[in-house]
């Protein structure tokens, strides 16, 4: 059976015409869902009050905060540096930005480097459930704790 020429180019066209239709449906459905990441919650909760002994001052990298206790008062100072956003560690009197040098005292205050400002305090409160919740979107005054 011999296939027409116009039989062969309608069906080709015919072909396309699906085709794209198809593609272009799927595209749809992956580029309808937003990709916009909205990042990590502002106000997570770190754990019961007991996590932290007296004394200590304990870095949480992946939320860039550091919990400080203080016999029954408690409190986070933020890890980032207000220089470039360098991650900055614990150091003997306080904090160190390992990247470009600046150093901060225990309460976050610039004591060297080229940080402009010190470290931010975050609102720290006890949940209802006994755990400690931190809202890194409200900063406070420096030296501010929440007595346990």
């Amino acid at each position: 059976m011999a296939v027409s020429r116009r039989r062969m180019l309608a069906w080709i066209t015919g072909t396309g015409l699906v085709g794209s239709g198809v593609l272009s449906a799927i595209s749809n459905f992956v580029f309808i869902k937003p990709r916009a990441t909205y990042g990590q919650p502002q106000r997570f909760s770190i754990g019961k009050p007991d996590d932290y002994p007296a004394g200590t001052r304990i870095a949480l990298d992946a939320r860039r905060i550091c919990v400080v206790r203080e016999g029954n008062r408690i409190a986070a100072v933020s890890t980032t540096c207000t220089h470039l956003g360098c991650i900055v560690g614990l150091a003997d009197t306080g904090f160190a930005c390992p990247c470009h040098g600046s150093r901060f005292d225990s309460d976050g205050t610039v004591t060297g480097g080229p940080a402009p400002r010190p470290l931010p305090w975050y609102k720290i409160t006890l949940a209802p459930n006994g755990e400690i919740e931190v809202d890194k979107d409200t900063e406070i005054t420096p030296g501010s704790y929440l007595t346990l």
